[in-house]
């Protein structure tokens, strides 16, 4: 079974670029979507029906901002929207689906560069959504993370982390958040199986960043310790156009949804 995640900058945007076409070649088993920068009541059926996937939309409060989007094969056995936590909650950064085998959570986390303010409310996701899931996982359950976690985790995971030790999304603090997953039982799926540097999955629209691979890693599959025997691999699919950031996926071996 193959799961992909996506930051695609604007759902509607990213239609006209080949979005559908590309679901229907690569024919994943779920995708996951970030930043869809829409309300559903916004969408066309050819976004939320007419490709044949099971469809669920947890939209901002504020419109065009933030936004996330689960289309899986199979219908799952329970969605819901968000943590219950309603300061990240109004800004619809989460959805969670239960599957077979799984419990996945899609996200999109915060960016802190605005200002002090928004790296406190990013670095405060990080630590809310982790008991949450480490609950989950001593419950019984095995959970995949997928999505834009807007931090990359090392060194490797940037072109230049000399440059940018100051920006968020690389700075220590933020850094320290992805250890404390690590230290909990969590693992980078892409690291587990590809230590390779110069692998980024976002890129600024700025400098011809991209032509030139000066990118970011930072769109990432995270799950449980003792589910990691069950991913079979996991990939950046770094040719697939059509936003800033492109697909990142995981093949597990259960495959049923």
């Amino acid at each position: 079974m193959k799961i992909f995640s996506w930051n695609v900058n604007g759902v509607r945007a990213i239609e006209k670029k080949g979005f559908l076409e590309w679901i229907e070649d690569e024919n994943p088993d779920i995708v996951c979507i970030q930043e869809t920068k829409a309300k559903v009541e916004q969408l066309g059926s050819s976004l939320t029906k007419d490709h044949g996937y099971y469809t669920y939309w947890h939209s901002a409060e504020r419109p065009g901002y933030s936004g996330v989007a689960t289309f899986s094969r199979n219908e799952p056995y329970y969605v819901q929207k968000g943590l219950g936590i309603d300061k990240f909650d109004s800004e619809g950064r989460v959805l969670i689906t239960e599957h077979e085998n799984f419990l996945l959570y899609n996200i999109y986390f915060p960016n802190g560069q605005k200002d002090d303010i928004r790296l406190n409310y990013k670095l405060n996701f990080y630590d809310e959504l982790l008991p949450i899931i480490n609950e989950q996982v001593d419950s019984g359950s095995n959970v995949i993370v997928a999505g834009d976690w807007n931090t990359a985790h090392h060194p490797i995971d940037l072109a230049r982390p000399k440059d940018n030790i100051k920006t968020s999304g690389f700075m220590p603090i933020e850094r320290q958040k992805l250890d404390q997953y690590v230290d909990s039982g969590w693992t980078d799926t892409f690291r587990h199986f590809n230590k390779d540097p110069e692998r980024y999955s976002w890129w600024t629209y700025r400098f011809g960043a991209r032509e030139r691979n000066v990118g970011w890693r930072i769109d990432y599959f995270f799950v449980n310790e003792s589910f990691i025997s069950e991913v079979e691999n996991a990939e950046i699919h770094e040719s697939v156009m059509g936003s800033d950031h492109c697909p990142v996926s995981i093949t597990i071996k259960n495959d049923k949804l």
